[in-house]
C-alpha cells in the first residue's frame, strides 16, 4: 500500500478496517529504507519492534477498542525515553543508554493506538540550532541535502515533511520544534508549559521550560496528537489542565500582527513579504487582523535570547561539567563552548537570568488582556547552508549564529502555546513560517486559529470564511 501522509485519514482507515496497522506500518518501513539514507531523519528503525506493536493494535481493534490514533507511525526524537530502546541524546555519553521506561507521552502515543517505527535526529543534548551530533551526523533538509533543517528537532520535522512518517513528537525549549517544522513546510506545536506531562527522561538543561511538541504535516493532524498527549498526571507534578475549546468564533478572535515579535531583529525581504500576503489572505477570510502601535510586545528592559541562554549553559554545566572535564573531547565543539561558558557563571548571573525569564512571563500576560493571539513570523529567515550554524546575514546584515532563533524562545519562558505553520516560501521556494501565539492554556484557541489560517491560505483569496 502507499502510506498517506496524514494521520487523521489514516487512523480513520484504520479504524474502519479497510486497511490493518501492520499494513500501515510495512509501507511506513517501506518508504523509511528508501528515503531515510538520503535525509538522515531517523537514526534508529525499530522495524521488528514496531510490527509487534501493529499487530497488537490489530487485535484491540478487533476487540472492540476505540484508538485515536490507531495505526499511525510515529517518529520519537533521540531525546524522548522509548521503553528498551536505545535512547543517546546524540551524545557520546549516552551512545549505549536503553530508556528503562516511556515518557508518559510515549505511554498515551501507545494508548491512543501510534507505532512508534524509531528515533529522529537531534543535536546533542537538544542545545543547538542545527541538528548535528557526534554520533549519527548532520540531517538534511528534504527539498535541498545542502541545507539544514535546522534544530534541535531537525530530525523529526526532517521525517515528517520528507514523508517518511506522518507525526513525529519532538521537544522544544527554545523554538525546536517550531523553527525546524518553518524551514521544511510542516507544521510544529509548542503547547503551554505542562499541557503535556513531562518524563520520565533525561534532565532537562533549561529547567521549567522545555516542553513535548506534536510535529505533523497540517494543523489536523497536530491537534490529533496533541489531544492524545494533553492532561495532567500525577508523574509530573508541572503537568496542568488547558481550558476547552471556545464557542466564538473565530472572526471575533482580536488578532495582533507584529512583524517581529517587539524585538530588533532583522528579518529577510522574502520571509517579510511571504508572511505580509499570508496576513492578507487571513483578513480577506475574516480574521481580525490589526498592527499595534509602537513595539509590541513590549517585553521588560534587556530582554534578549543572549540573556537568557545562561540558563542553558549553566544546566549543560550542572549536568555534563564533570564529564567535561574529564574529557572535552566527547563532546559536539559547539557543546564543549556551551558547557565551558556554564562552568564560568556566577550564581548571580544564572539568578539574573531567572529573574528576566520569569518577568517575560509576567509581562506577555498583562499584554494579552488586550489581543487574544499574537502571529508573526516563526524565523527571520529560511533554511541555510547545511554546514554553518546560522546564515551569515539577515535583512542584509551580518548577525550572530544564533540570529535565525530570535523569534521563538521569550514564548518557552511566558511557558504559552505557540505553532509555526506554513505560510509561503521565500527565495528558491523554500518555505516560511507563520508563528501564532496564545496566552497560557489556550492551546485549544491556537490550534482553532492556525486550522482556519491553515484553510484561509490554502484557499489564497477574499472567499474563504472563518
Amino acid at each position: 500500500m502507499t502510506l498517506p501522509l496524514r494521520a487523521v485519514a489514516l487512523a480513520e482507515a484504520v479504524r474502519k478496517r479497510h486497511s490493518s496497522a501492520r499494513a500501515v506500518t510495512e509501507a511506513a518501513l517501506a518508504g523509511i529504507a528508501a528515503g531515510n539514507p538520503a535525509l538522515n531523519a531517523l537514526v534508529a528503525v525499530h522495524a521488528e519492534q514496531a510490527l509487534a506493536e501493529s499487530d497488537a493494535v490489530d487485535r484491540r481493534l478487533a476487540a472492540g477498542e476505540n484508538l485515536p490514533l490507531a495505526g499511525v507511525p510515529v517518529a520519537v526524537k533521540d531525546t524522548i525515553w522509548v521503553a528498551g530502546r536505545r535512547v543517546t541524546q546524540g551524545s557520546r555519553l549516552f551512545a549505549d543508554f536503553h530508556a528503562p521506561a516511556d515518557a508518559i507521552a510515549v505511554e498515551r502515543l501507545r494508548r491512543a493506538g501510534a507505532v512508534v517505527v524509531g528515533m529522529a535526529n537531534s543535536s546533542e543534548f537538544a542545545c543547538k540550532g542545527v541538528t548535528t551530533n557526534p554520533l549519527f551526523g548532520p540531517t538534511r533538509h528534504p527539498m535541498d541535502p545542502e541545507l539544514t533543517p535546522g534544530g534541535s528537532s531537525g530530525g523529526p520535522a526532517a521525517a515528517v515533511a520528507g514523508g517518511l512518517v506522518p507525526l513525529a513528537l519532538g521537544t522544544d525549549a527554545g523554538g525546536s520544534s517550531r523553527r525546524p517544522p518553518a524551514h521544511v513546510g510542516a507544521v510544529g506545536f509548542k503547547p503551554s508549559f505542562g499541557a503535556i506531562p513531562y518524563g520520565p527522561g533525561f534532565a532537562e538543561p533549561f529547567v521549567g521550560i522545555a516542553v513535548m511538541a506534536p510535529i505533523a504535516a497540517d494543523v489536523a493532524d497536530a491537534a490529533l496528537m496533541f489531544e492524545a498527549l494533553a492532561g495532567p498526571d500525577p508523574r509530573d507534578p508541572d503537568s496542568a489542565a488547558i481550558a476547552p475549546a471556545e464557542e466564538r468564533p473565530v472572526s471575533s478572535l482580536t488578532v495582533a500582527y507584529s512583524p517581529t515579535f517587539g524585538l530588533d531583529a532583522p528579518v529577510d525581504d522574502d520571509v517579510r513579504e511571504a508572511v505580509e500576503r499570508a496576513m492578507e489572505a487571513l483578513a480577506h477570510a475574516g480574521a481580525r487582523i490589526f498592527r499595534p502601535e509602537g513595539r509590541f510586545p513590549d517585553w521588560p528592559a534587556g530582554v534578549t535570547e543572549t540573556a537568557l541562554m545562561p540558563l542553558q549553559h549553566a544546566g549543560l554545566a550542572a549536568l555534563y561539567g564533570e564529564a567535561f572535564r574529564r574529557d572535552p573531547n566527547l563532546f559536539d565543539p559547539d557543546i564543549a563552548v556551551q558547557i565551558e561558558r556554564g562552568l564560568s557563571l556566577s550564581g548571580a548571573e544564572v539568578a539574573a537570568a531567572q529573574l528576566l525569564g520569569a518577568e517575560v512571563g509576567r509581562t506577555l500576560a498583562a499584554q494579552f488582556s488586550a489581543v487574544d493571539l499574537i502571529v508573526g513570523p516563526t524565523t527571520p529567515c529560511v533554511a541555510w547552508p547545511l554546514h554553518r550554524l546560522g546564515p551569515e546575514a539577515i535583512g542584509g546584515l551580518p548577525v550572530p549564529p544564533r540570529a535565525h532563533a530570535v523569534f521563538t524562545p521569550l514564548f518557552n519562558h511566558a511557558k504559552v502555546p505557540a505553532l509555526s505553520l506554513p505560510c509561503g516560501t521565500g527565495r528558491g521556494g523554500l518555505p516560511v513560517g507563520l508563528q501564532v501565539v496564545a496566552p497560557r492554556g489556550m492551546d485549544r484557541r491556537v490550534l482553532r486559529f492556525a486550522a482556519f489560517a491553515e484553510e484561509a491560505l490554502a484557499a489564497g483569496g477574499p472567499d474563504s470564511q472563518p
